[in-house]
Parts: C-alpha cells; structure tokens; sequence
C-alpha cells in the first residue's frame, strides 16, 4: 500500500518504509531505504559534505596565501604579469569560497543531559512478592522476590492493562518513605528517585517553567533562564504556563527537572512518548554514559533495545525475568 508516515518510532519506520525523506531548509535529502539505513547513509553524506567544504576552504587559503606573495614580488619588481598573475589567485579562491557550502548542522530543539548522584548500595530495591493492585484493590500481579541492582537497566514488559505503571507509581511511593516497608517493596535509604511519565503528570500546567525551576530548585532567575534556553524553551515562551508548551518542549522541561533532581535511580514510565528521534536518541546516549540505573516503561522498541540490560516481563498475573524482549515483540507481530 502506498503511504506517506511521519513518525518518531524509528522500529516502525524501519518495518514499514522503503524510501525517507529528511526535511531541511536548504536541501532535503530522499533515500531509497528504510529509516535506520537512510540515517546512516545521510550521516555519511554529510561527512563527505563536510571533508569536501573543508578541503574547499584550505584550498582557497593557500591560493590567498599565494597571491600574497606574488603581490608582493609584483609591487617590489614592477612585474605586471604577477600582478595579473595575483588577480586570478584571488578570483580563484572567492569562487571557491562562493561554491564552499558548509555540512548540514541540526538545529537541535534542545539538548537532553542527565546526572547522576550515585550510591554506595549495591542493592537498591527489593521486592519481596509485592502485590500490585489497581487503585479500587483488585489484584493486577504478584511481584515475586526480585532485586534492583546498581547499574540495572531494566525494562517493564507486558501487554497494555497488566500494571506496569502501577509498579512504578508504587515503586515511587515507597522510595518516598524509605525508612518502612511499603507493600512488600524496600528500597535502600540513599535512593534519590528521578521520575517521568508518559501524561508529564509532574509538569503543573498553570505555572511557568521560571518559575517551576525557581520554585523547586532554589536558581536565580539568569541560571534558570540559560538552563530553560538550553532545554529548547525560548524567552518568550519561559514566563508562560508549561500547558502552553508543545509536547515536546514540555518533555524537555521535564528531562531538565530529571537532571536538577540528580538522582541515583530513574523511574520513566514511556519517557519517549514526546521526543523527536534526535531526543530519543540523547536520552539514550545519557543513560547509557551515566550508567543510570533505572526502572522504565516503553513501547518505543529501538529504546528498549538500545537501553535495557535486564528485562521483567508480566504475564498470567506474575513478574518474571527474561532474556530479553525480542519473544515479546515477536507475541504482538
């Protein structure tokens, strides 16, 4: 079937497309492959791009150089000819800079950074047969004894409607009160929890992301506004509510308070769901370079693949480790 998609699920554009356009404002790029092939080929174009308008460019630095020189020789001599001779240098070196066009750069919307505060304990959570309910009580599953370890990337997988993101409010919950036991969840007491999820449930809509940063992490106006700017918030848009922010600049302003937070242990419940792939992509380079360790919810598969280091997966009522998720997957096509 003929279709035109756009789409930030780079496993879907993988599986379903045969050409890809990369929009740019000066030149757009088509390849006839699917996404992650194209990407590749698109990265190798603008290397070339890149080594050809710096050749370019030393090219017509040399041949200024060079008639320089010949100016020079040609004033203190009386030679016309090397005068010419520095003319056409120099004719040649600006059209060389005129052609020179520089690589392709991506106005990023913002950069994704994270931290992380670290812990001495080896064992971060223990879970001694939880049971995770809905909010009316109803059993969802039983947890089993399992344990979050230091430097755990683990993965929550499990057919929509299982309780995953019931697991991780809970988890949030008991992490909050440490010092007790909370439903058969213990977390060691140096856990600093970093949150985000998949409705930005944390970003209040009616205040302002100045003073949100403000408020929650003592920053004198000029910090919080370079931090805000760094993020992919203009001026203009700092000073009002955060609901009038798009989805993707509200999921930036809520990697930016992950970052404030410092945490020793990330909770993301579809953290994905917002991000351009350029922001994906940094959220994956950032918990991969910090050696986060975290507990996450996705449906975004190339994330689960490129972050996850152990898997959990809910069926029949029950938490038990896999592998990894490629058989999940395979169960939904």
């Amino acid at each position: 079937m003929p279709v035109i998609v756009a789409s930030h699920d780079r496993a879907f554009l993988d599986a379903v497309t045969n050409r890809t356009l990369f929009l740019r404002p000066e030149r757009s790029q088509l390849f006839a492959l699917p996404y992650s092939r194209a990407r590749a080929a698109l990265d190798e174009a603008d290397a070339a791009e890149d080594r050809r308008f710096r050749r370019d460019m030393k090219t017509a630095q040399q041949l200024r150089q060079q008639a320089t020189k010949l100016n020079n020789i040609g004033i203190n001599s009386g030679s016309d000819l090397l005068v010419v001779k520095t003319k056409q240098l120099k004719q040649r070196a600006e059209k060389l800079e005129t052609a020179a066009k520089p690589a392709h750069l991506e106005r990023s919307a913002g950069a994704i950074r994270l931290s992380n505060r670290g812990t001495h304990a080896k064992v971060l959570v223990t879970l001694e047969d939880a049971a995770v309910r809905t909010p009316d009580g109803a059993l969802l599953f039983m947890t089993g004894r399992q344990f979050v370890c230091q430097g755990d990337r683990i993965v929550l997988l499990g057919a929509n409607g299982v309780g995953k993101s019931r697991l991780v409010t809970m988890l949030r919950a008991a992490i909050g009160h440490a010092h007790e036991v909370t439903d058969g969840i213990k977390p060691t007491p140096s856990l600093v929890p970093g949150y985000a999820d998949q409705n930005l449930a944390d970003l209040p809509g009616d205040e302002t992301p100045l003073h949100l940063l403000s408020r929650r992490f003592a920053l004198g106006e000029p910090r919080a506004r370079t931090l805000l700017a760094g993020a992919g918030i203009a001026i203009d848009m700092q000073e009002k509510p955060a609901g009038h922010l798009s989805g993707g600049q509200r999921a930036r302003l809520g990697m930016l308070v992950l970052r404030l937070t410092e945490p020793n242990f990330y909770l993301l419940d579809e953290p994905t769901n917002h991000l351009d792939i350029e922001g994906q992509e940094a959220l994956e380079s950032e918990l991969m370079q910090h050696q986060a360790s975290c507990l996450l919810v996705s449906h975004d598969r190339s994330f689960v693949r490129a972050v996850g280091n152990r898997f959990w997966l809910v069926e029949r009522r029950r938490l038990v480790e896999v592998d990894g998720p490629e058989t999940f997957f395979a169960s939904f096509g």
